[in-house]
């Protein structure tokens, strides 16, 4: 039989009054319904520390049988930018001429995308996120992950939210096909790339599109 796994007292758990609840609850909410997902950023170089930071506010997510089957890479470097932006380039330029159905087309053209990805090198950091299929130990076996788009998929949430209570903004990037990040950030063949974190400080008189959230009876009910 295998030996149980130590428990500990959940002793940093703080339960609130009711009303301080809603009050905390509804100031959260305002602050979320601020973020943004912006498309031009300033090249003003953020705190490495502060993108540290962010980045243990996504490792405390939640994961299938907590093995965490993430990895994050933050890139600053601006030779290595402008690698993944020619390399993102290429791919989206055959996605939008080639791959992408015509209905795809026409549900981005609201919001003016093409395949030009100029804030991949603007931007001061891109945190890319990667999804571990297996672990390995230092012996070079192999462990197994559950749950791992899921669990990927918390953990982003929380690191797009980190990085918005931070002060920054944030946009998500996903070429597809997205293997040229493998090989340029030389990870290991247990990990593929999850997400492209495009982070930073909007440039001066950046414009949004002009787009809102579904309201709350078209996104949940109550039973």
């Amino acid at each position: 039989m295998k030996d149980q796994q130590a428990m500990i007292p959940l002793d940093q758990y703080h339960e609130y009054p009711p009303d301080t609840m809603r009050q905390r609850a509804a100031g959260f909410l305002a602050d979320m319904q601020r973020r943004r997902s912006v498309r031009d950023f300033s090249d003003r170089p953020v705190p490495r520390d502060v993108i540290e930071n962010c980045i243990r506010a996504a490792g405390t997510a939640p994961s299938g049988a907590n093995k965490q089957p993430w990895f994050f890479v933050a890139v600053s470097d601006p030779a290595v930018k402008r690698q993944i932006r020619e390399a993102a380039e290429a791919e989206e330029r055959e996605f939008y001429a080639r791959r992408a159905p015509q209905d795809w087309l026409d549900d981005l053209q609201h919001l003016g995308t093409d395949w030009q990805k100029p804030f991949l090198e603007t931007a001061p950091t891109l945190i890319v996120i990667f999804a571990q299929r297996y672990g390995l130990l230092p012996d070079g076996r192999k462990t197994k992950h559950y749950y791992v788009p899921e669990s990927v998929g918390i953990t982003t949430g929380m690191l797009i939210t980190a990085v918005h209570h931070a002060g920054l903004v944030s946009l998500t990037h996903t070429p597809s096909p997205m293997d040229f990040l493998t090989r340029i950030l030389k990870r290991p063949d247990n990990e593929r790339p999850f997400l492209i974190l495009v982070v930073g400080y909007p440039a001066e008189g950046v414009q949004v599109p002009d787009i809102g959230k579904k309201p709350l009876d078209e996104i949940a009910t109550f039973i």
